[in-house]
């Protein structure tokens, strides 16, 4: 089994402790996140190679970010740098009714300065077999956004397996295209596409009929999002299958989540969880996206990739930080239906 590789801007998070809000807080707890360096990890951590390329300025915290990557056994030997910066992003935990917040500061950060050909992606990809990118990669830049695609062309050209995570984060579509006007091309380079509840009608205009995220009250209809991955594919013919992961939201603490797959002519779901307590929810979709490409490329079966992808990302709302730290031992037994929490001894 070869490598995968994936591409994304990775940044410092600063999270005010103990559900306090920003203007109660004169700490933060300083960890490492971004969509694909998540991905990297949950699967460095199921035993699969793994690299992870950036751009990163040459400075302290970036050299203790690149160490906190490779204590994962992330491989980081791609990785180019130059640039001003990196990013950050703050967090307020919500509880109940009020909903979590995230304040980016990424401007002018590595990433966003990153050019076409910085990056010798036939190097990169020597030895792998799997690509992943997010939709949040090109939206940082437009110079970003060229380089996404220069990497997924180089993987379609290599027979190499691309997946994406639609990933739609309005608040970070500023550089003057929008998401609608990007994500086509890039897109249409894909073999595995990846979205919520609310993704594909934010970035394509295609959504389930009769659907409110706002509404669901943490009951979510999988059978109505079957439209949704006929009309991906239907814009996306290199598409082979089309996952949507499904989060009812009661509260900020307690949620649904579950997830389905469809492969063009069957539509497989997922078991669905229960989350009455959640630590924390950020990098729960990043943590589905590991566990569903360990799925897709561990085991001959879609139905258990993806009970295998909704039991690793349930088990992320448990676990502090952007990085799901979990074995496959420990997704397998709650597939199992070991999910009383007991003490392991």
């Amino acid at each position: 089994m070869g490598k995968v590789v994936t591409f994304g801007e990775i940044m410092l998070r600063l999270a005010t402790p103990d559900y306090l809000r920003f203007a109660q807080s004169n700490t933060f707890s300083a960890t490492y996140g971004g969509g694909e360096a998540n991905v990297a990890v949950s699967l460095a951590n199921y035993g699969i190679d793994v690299d992870f390329v950036t751009r990163l300025p040459q400075n302290d915290i970036a050299a203790a970010c690149v160490a906190e990557l490779r204590k994962h056994n992330v491989g980081t030997r791609n990785i180019v740098y130059g640039g001003e910066r990196l990013g950050i992003y703050f967090l307020e935990t919500g509880a109940v009714a009020r909903p979590s917040k995230v304040v980016y500061d990424r401007a002018h950060s590595s990433i966003s300065t990153i050019e076409k050909g910085m990056i010798d992606w036939e190097k990169v990809f020597d030895g792998a077999t799997w690509f992943h990118w997010t939709g949040i990669t090109p939206a940082i830049s437009a110079s970003a956004a060229e380089v996404c695609l220069e990497a997924c062309r180089a993987a379609n050209r290599l027979g190499i397996t691309v997946s994406c995570d639609l990933n739609y984060r309005k608040n970070l579509w500023k550089y003057g295209k929008s998401a609608s006007e990007v994500m086509p091309a890039l897109v249409e380079c894909c073999d595995i596409i990846l979205g919520n509840e609310e993704d594909a009608e934010k970035v394509f205009g295609i959504k389930p009929e009769g659907f409110d995220v706002t509404a669901t009250e943490g009951k979510v209809d999988s059978a109505a999002f079957r439209s949704v991955c006929e009309q991906l594919m239907t814009r996306f013919p290199r598409a082979k299958k089309v996952i949507i992961t499904l989060r009812g939201s009661i509260n900020a603490n307690h949620n649904t989540w579950g997830g389905v797959l469809f492969d063009g002519a069957t539509l497989f779901e997922s078991p669905r969880y229960d989350i009455t307590h959640i630590v924390d929810r950020v990098g729960g979709g990043d943590s589905f996206m590991g566990g569903l490409i360990y799925g897709l490329i561990t085991y001959d079966s879609d139905q258990r990739a993806l009970d295998f992808a909704v039991a690793a990302s349930c088990l992320k709302h448990t676990i502090y930080g952007d990085f799901n730290m979990v074995s496959v031992s420990e997704v397998e037994n709650l597939m199992k239906g070991d999910g009383s929490g007991r003490v392991s001894r």
